[in-house]
């Protein structure tokens, strides 16, 4: 029987634990702050729950071309939202600890480190240390909020994403520092609850990593309903004066307001793991390098999750985790490929991508045509009112393959997945299209994406 210890209990460890478990494996799995990790304790499970209730107010406040009258003063109290969204969170960790449990996989609450090969030494709170001897390890520690020097924050005006979850009343005016995939979401978020906010980008659009028809419909967006967004604007420093906070810019402006969300990026959670010193190695960024069967650079060490700076998603971390472990108990392996991962920008409306970016495409130099159609000629989108969104098709010229696909809308998350099944099936525009889809569907505007021919563009 293969012994495998796991460091972590995010999707990235849990998930690989699950696997080796249920191949008969023997399993060890260390989680220093709950089951789940920061993916369901701090990170995506609370931050889509509150979402979620930003999304019924943003439907409500423009319910009114559709007929509804609404009382004044609709709002959302936020002590119960955030007391439901860590009464969430714990149930979710909950269920997964349970289910390590139910699959046979030995839990342990405490910090886990490498001290010699594939032995890993637990601690837990009291302090009990107990060596485990392991065939193979699996490193799954995420990353944590990145901060800096000028900028700290005091979990009351001054916050990360993992302390706004304490407020108890709709911050007056939230600045959020960042136009990441994080900063957009939760200024999409606060600005849906009822604050005013205002979003400090230092390049000249918000999401300036993602498709830029996807990034401009979010900003008109974003615009339309208020908010206000500083482009091309450098945060210098951050400080709490009283009960508000001045957000100083690097060419001198300043900007006042209730409350700071900081959205800086993610710092790998690779420090004193006894990763270097065993023959781990990391990058500049303290990101462990991994292959695409989750092997680190020591024999028996593999990597999964944000810690591995890969593509830091939930569902690539697990699917890094479930690698990891096919390829320790000599399992038929499918290498990780990122040309396949569908992912979501929860903001309002959803952004979702799979395959291929349009950058990509351009950079490999890949004939490939491109198709587009805005949700506002929908029907079903005219019957609910949805004017902002698209749903845009990459193909291969010449075989019409489905490489890639953009789509921004309402539930953006749910429809991108007609894409991915043609993208990882290598399904052609001609076979999505013949495809039956229900009328009227906002998924009926993928179908007729696959239709539109682009032969007069070639």
């Amino acid at each position: 029987m293969t012994h495998v210890a796991i460091i972590g209990g995010g999707p990235g460890g849990y998930e690989a634990a699950l696997v080796a478990a249920r191949q008969g494996a023997e399993v060890t799995i260390v989680e220093r702050d709950g089951w789940g990790g920061s993916t369901v304790l701090t990170d995506c499970v609370p931050s889509k729950t509150l979402i979620a209730t930003s999304d019924v107010l943003t439907e409500v406040a423009e319910s009114a071309e559709l007929g509804v009258e609404l009382p004044s003063g609709v709002h959302a109290d936020l002590a119960r939202v955030n007391a439901r969204v860590l009464a969430l969170a714990q149930a979710q960790s909950s269920d997964v600890g349970e289910r390590l449990s139910a699959n046979g996989v030995r839990i342990l609450r405490g910090t886990g480190r490498l001290v010699e090969g594939t032995t890993v030494e637990a601690t837990s709170a009291d302090g009990t240390v107990e060596q485990i001897a392991a065939d193979a390890v699996l490193v799954a520690t995420g990353a944590h909020p990145r901060v800096v020097d000028s900028a700290r924050p005091d979990g009351e005006r001054v916050l990360t994403w993992e302390q706004v979850y304490g407020l108890r009343e709709i911050p007056e005016h939230m600045i959020v520092v960042g136009s990441g995939v994080t900063g957009a979401e939760f200024a999409s978020a606060y600005k849906g609850l009822g604050a005013r906010v205002t979003l400090v980008s230092s390049r000249d659009r918000v999401l300036p990593g993602e498709d830029a028809d996807a990034a401009d419909t979010i900003e008109d967006v974003f615009l339309r309903r208020g908010m206000e967004v500083l482009g091309n604007s450098r945060m210098e420093s951050v400080e709490r004066v009283g009960d508000t906070v001045r957000v100083t810019l690097a060419d001198g402006r300043t900007v006042e307001g209730s409350h700071c969300l900081l959205a800086l990026g993610s710092i790998p959670n690779t420090a004193d793991l006894g990763l270097e010193e065993n023959g781990v190695r990391l990058d500049d960024g303290g990101f462990i390098q991994v292959d695409r069967v989750s092997r680190t650079s020591a024999p028996g060490v593999y990597a999964a999750g944000d810690c591995t700076g890969v593509f830091m998603l939930a569902s690539v971390a697990a699917q890094q985790g479930r690698i990891a472990m096919a390829h320790i108990l000599g399992l038929a392996v499918h290498p990780l490929d990122l040309e396949l991962v569908s992912s979501n920008i929860f903001t309002s409306p959803e952004i979702a991508t799979v395959g291929l970016s349009q950058k990509a495409i351009d950079e490999q130099g890949l004939p490939a045509d491109v198709a587009m159609l805005p949700l506002a000629a929908n029907a079903r989108a005219k019957m609910q009112g949805v004017r902002d969104g698209f749903v845009k098709i990459f193909a291969r010229r010449g075989s019409g393959a489905v490489v890639g696909g953009v789509v921004v809308g309402p539930r953006a998350s749910e429809l991108i997945h007609v894409v991915s099944l043609a993208v990882s099936a290598n399904l052609t525009v001609h076979q999505v299209a013949e495809a039956f889809t229900v009328y009227p569907s906002l998924s009926g505007t993928v179908a007729e994406v696959a239709r539109i021919d682009t032969s007069d563009s070639r």
